[in-house]
């Protein structure tokens, strides 16, 4: 495993920190990458399955699976070179798609629906997965925070240039570096919340994003940011055509809002669209009670709605959040 202990990279008090999750569990991907997966809740429970982003690990789910784990069986599990699971040779959006499937074939019955969500490179690992047989048949719903299909390097606007091909270049570089990020210094921590989250962002949150973002070994950052930077999914986003949600933050350098306006025009099936005012990239950890208002709402709607019933489920949806 990339790192030893429970909630590695993370703070150790409040909401933010991990929860002790009730089961740990190894999936293996498709080219026996093993996986590190956590299963909160009751097993018995609607289930809930979080994909954490660039840089990220299980930590960065921690207010959701706080909130979500008395009514749900949150399942959360790091990326390949992420948290507690260890590098591995190939990263790719195939790989993405097929450690998902993983680990929905590890946790849930054969048959048993859930309701997907992915911030950033969680998202587009949703998308990645769009057309695997794995995710049509556990997908009851998903959920998109912050993320987009494409042109990531060319519209984000971490480098504050007007837009071409200037600031792509250096873009490009800031975002590909492999140097090291260094311990979380006052410093660290003004420049991770100017590049990934809203002016308002409270102390601890930033320093909850810091702690996790640091604890990414840098080779692995780099690696991904290779594959961020070439990203290509837009032809999949139509076939993700279970109910799903969008959700951005108005302040997003690293994904501005046009690519969720984007993945909400491309949707076939998109229940809502949520630009947050003032939130940065960073949703999940910014604005903790909405998204986790997002994910209860599809449960609601999707996993636990009478049978048969569609303007029940949409009701509880829209009122939940």
């Amino acid at each position: 495993m990339s790192r030893a202990g429970a909630g590695a990279g993370a703070v150790r008090r409040g909401v933010y920190a991990p929860p002790e999750p009730g089961r740990v569990l190894t999936a293996h991907s498709a080219d026996g990458a093993p996986l590190h997966v956590e299963v909160h809740g009751p097993a018995d429970a609607p289930a809930v399955v979080l994909a954490h982003g660039w840089t990220c690990s299980t930590a960065f789910w921690a207010a959701q699976i706080r909130a979500l784990a008395g009514e749900c069986r949150v399942i959360a599990y790091d990326q390949r070179g992420h948290g507690r699971t260890a590098a591995a040779d190939v990263c790719s959006t195939d790989a993405l798609a097929d450690d998902l499937e993983a680990v929905l074939d590890a946790t849930l019955a054969p048959g048993e629906r859930a309701v997907l969500a992915g911030h950033s490179m969680g998202g587009m690992t949703l998308m990645a997965a769009a057309g695997r047989p794995g995710l049509r048949e556990h997908a009851a719903a998903v959920l998109l925070c912050s993320t987009g299909a494409s042109r990531l390097v060319a519209e984000s606007r971490v480098v504050p240039l007007r837009a071409g091909r200037l600031r792509t270049g250096l873009t490009g570089r800031v975002l590909g570096s492999g140097a090291p990020l260094g311990p979380v210094t006052p410093l660290a921590k003004k420049v991770l919340r100017y590049a990934t989250m809203g002016p308002g962002a409270s102390p601890d949150k930033v320093e909850a994003c810091a702690r996790i973002v640091h604890a990414c070994p840098r080779r692995v950052r780099k690696a991904w940011s290779s594959v961020l930077a070439e990203l290509e999914v837009d032809a999949l986003v139509g076939e993700l055509t279970m109910p799903s949600a969008v959700v951005a933050g108005s302040a997003d350098r690293l994904t501005p809002p046009v690519h969720a306006q984007r993945l909400a025009d491309a949707l076939p099936d998109c229940r809502s669209f949520d630009v947050l005012p003032g939130v940065g990239h960073m949703t999940p950890i910014e604005a903790p009670d909405f998204i986790t208002g997002k994910i209860r709402a599809l449960v609601a709607a999707h996993l636990t709605a009478p049978a048969g019933d569609p303007v029940a489920a949409v009701d509880s949806e829209e009122s939940a959040v």
